[in-house]
């Protein structure tokens, strides 16, 4: 007995000696609020001050209001929640696309107009970030690409949140990244959720404003799933009458929509081949784009495209999130998000 408390107090004495202490001039909770109330007045400060590579998690309370910020994450920034106040009234706001001039001069590449890659309004690069309860937007309308949330870190959380824009509202980038987005309500017109990062969507609406592209995936060969969309709603603007599920950015896309509400915008067809892009030919002959038991006026497997797939039983229980994201284990509850 004696030897077996000898062992539990060398357990514990070891565990403080080698897990280090937080620094109390890096809080674990921090908050952005513009009327001064805060720690910090925007949440780009609010995200320069958490330590690099910090051992803790942290969250930072952003407060009511618009921030108009290019808010960017670096790789060197990892565990942190941004946490709203409101999802309706804490919104991030930029206003970059595909071509416009870069006020400030070339950027570190040397270029002159933003891209598609540049345009964004907020960019994640850090690992085990988590938002929650916050609307990210593009304001420069229908000219082309205009990115509101670019995603290249892993094991990214998104819950509660709206993302809105036009043309390339969401880039799921790098297909190292995993990204989960649960409740969400993300709307755009073509091509609106695009990239190569394996992405669960689950209860999510996804709302079309035009006769466009839902998807545009551009999963790899080594990729086992894509874009898995889980118990969600396709609805669409006023007018639209005519869009589709997907089509394939890259060969070897994959986008599977499963118990999902289809609205009567989706076209019976369902996906397109993206025919006319002359360096990535016959991407429907790689590309797995497949459905499980959806419901609604969009719902027709019967007129779907030869090339596309309705999932089995069998192959639609392998679409699990521990399948998915193989390696990541996460435990969420509907009043904070924390991941193990």
């Amino acid at each position: 007995m004696n030897l077996i408390k000898s062992i539990c107090l060398l357990s514990l004495l070891l565990f403080y000696l080698y897990v280090p202490a937080q620094d109390p001039k890096f809080p674990k909770d921090i908050t952005v609020a513009q009327d001064g109330s805060g720690n910090y007045k925007t949440i780009q400060a609010a995200v320069n001050s958490v330590r690099d590579l910090d051992q803790w998690e942290v969250t930072i309370h952003v407060k009511k209001g618009k921030y108009e910020e290019k808010l960017i994450i670096p790789s060197w920034k990892t565990k942190i929640n941004i946490v709203g106040e409101e999802q309706a009234t804490t919104i991030i706001s930029f206003n970059d696309y595909s071509g416009k001039v870069n006020p400030n001069g070339k950027d570190v590449f040397g270029n002159e107009k933003f891209s598609t890659y540049t345009s964004f309004t907020v960019l994640v690069q850090g690992d085990d970030i988590h938002f929650e309860n916050l609307t990210i937007q593009n304001t420069a309308g229908r000219v082309g690409q205009a990115v509101a949330l670019h995603v290249e870190g892993d094991r990214f959380i998104m819950k509660n949140c709206s993302l809105l824009g036009n043309q390339d509202t969401l880039y799921t980038a790098k297909e190292s990244s995993r990204q989960y987005y649960m409740n969400c309500f993300i709307q755009g017109t073509t091509d609106f959720i695009f990239g190569e990062a394996t992405a669960l969507f689950e209860d999510c609406t996804i709302k079309s404003l035009s006769n466009s592209y839902v998807t545009a995936a551009a999963t790899s060969p080594n990729q086992l799933f894509g874009y898995v969309f889980l118990r969600c709603k396709l609805i669409a603007d006023t007018g639209v009458g005519k869009a589709y599920l997907g089509r394939p950015w890259r060969s070897y896309a994959k986008t599977v929509f499963i118990h999902c509400e289809l609205g009567a915008h989706i076209v019976p067809e369902g996906w397109n081949p993206w025919k006319g892009d002359l360096m990535f030919k016959d991407k429907e002959k790689t590309a797995f784009y497949a459905e499980y038991e959806n419901t609604g006026p969009g719902a027709n497997p019967k007129a779907r495209v030869n090339w596309a797939k309705q999932l089995t039983y069998s192959e639609f229980k392998k679409y699990t999130f521990k399948q998915i994201f193989r390696g990541w284990k996460i435990n969420y509850d509907l009043r904070s998000l924390k991941t193990s």
